[in-house]
């Protein structure tokens, strides 16, 4: 296990803390950490919205977390304090409201690119403060908020992931990839980035793991998955792949794209159905507790290895968990990719 010494820090002063324990799942949920601090460090402290910032070591430069502080609870020895990144002000967390913005015919997100419509909807709800978008990007391929005007009030979360959901690439495979949004650190900032799902077969590996070396544990989550799949082309053509028996067996959930490039009703439903194939193929995740990858973004690759060509792979990094004291910490890893036949084959060698 590296040397390690993790850090917290309340508006850039170090603060002393007795544990903690840091959760990140990605696909824009709001990361979170929780540390008790002892009542003498916290003493006559306002920490009602102050910055914080977590470093999985004393030496770091940019930190694993930076978010502001949404709950406290006081008693005579300890503070438990709950902190959320900047996707938290975009939901409801603690006392805060959410961040809404009402979309008019007059005020609107009309005409622009996914980017831009962000970087307007993040100014016209204030939330620019906390999220910059100074490496944002933009969608692949790029649509215009023309093509699906948004109207109503809406939580700044769901114009993003609306705006997302209709942005599709097929350039690298038959199964199509979305676009997504992660936050990242820049050293000062927390900084709004869009990006390619990882392509699990062509992206560069970040770190391998094998069943004996540096997995501890595993265990399986069954995601929800879209059942009925609508797929707007170009000049209003449309076209809906529903999966009855997956409807039965998993409920019914919907997934609504736009692909400018579909000129018939017979090719939306066509790529309706690989995007019900591709989530379909990411239906399972996987958590493994590991001393190795706290430093694993978000939409990285990883290489597992379990000496059978059937299980061995590339798995996509969705999040992780780490819980931490100055002087000890434990990390798990959250990836998908395929149904669980990896977990399965760990769990056999197990017994």
């Amino acid at each position: 296990m590296l040397e390690l010494t993790p850090k917290i820090t309340i508006e850039g002063v170090e603060v002393d803390f007795i544990n903690a324990g840091f959760s990140n799942h990605g696909t824009m949920k709001a990361a979170q950490l929780d540390f008790i601090i002892p009542t003498t460090a916290g003493a006559a402290m306002n920490f009602w919205n102050k910055e914080v910032t977590f470093f999985m070591n004393t030496s770091d430069a940019i930190p694993l977390f930076r978010g502001w502080i949404k709950r406290v609870k006081e008693d005579y020895n300890k503070i438990q304090i709950h902190a959320e990144d900047g996707f938290g002000y975009m939901i409801k967390g603690g006392e805060s409201e959410v961040a809404k913005v009402a979309l008019t015919d007059r005020d609107n997100l009309d005409g622009l690119t996914v980017g831009g419509a962000i970087i307007k909807a993040l100014t016209m709800s204030k939330l620019d403060t906390k999220i910059k978008t100074d490496y944002l990007g933009d969608t692949d391929p790029l649509i215009s908020t023309s093509n699906n005007p948004l109207r109503g009030t809406l939580t700044v979360l769901e114009i993003i992931q609306k705006l997302l959901a209709e942005s599709v690439n097929t350039s690298t495979n038959d199964l199509p990839r979305p676009n997504i949004a992660k936050l990242i650190d820049d050293g000062s900032s927390s900084q709004l980035v869009i990006e390619l799902e990882a392509d699990v077969d062509n992206s560069p590996i970040s770190h391998n793991y094998t069943e004996y070396d540096n997995i501890t544990n595993l265990k399986i989550i069954n995601r929800k998955i879209p059942t009925v799949v609508i797929v707007n082309g170009n000049n209003g053509v449309k076209g809906t792949f529903v999966h009855d028996s997956a409807i039965s067996a998993l409920d019914r959930s919907y997934l609504e794209v736009t692909n400018n490039a579909l000129l018939s009703p017979a090719a939306c439903k066509d790529f309706a159905q690989k995007l019900f194939k591709a989530n379909l193929s990411v239906q399972y995740e996987y958590t493994f507790d590991t001393f190795e990858g706290a430093y694993l973004p978000e939409n990285s690759v990883i290489n597992v290895v379990t000496g059978e060509t059937e299980y061995d792979g590339n798995y996509r990094v969705l999040g992780k968990n780490i819980s931490f004291s100055p002087s000890e910490y434990k990390i798990s890893i959250l990836i998908n990719k395929k149904p669980p036949t990896l977990a399965e084959y760990i769990s056999s060698r197990d017994n």
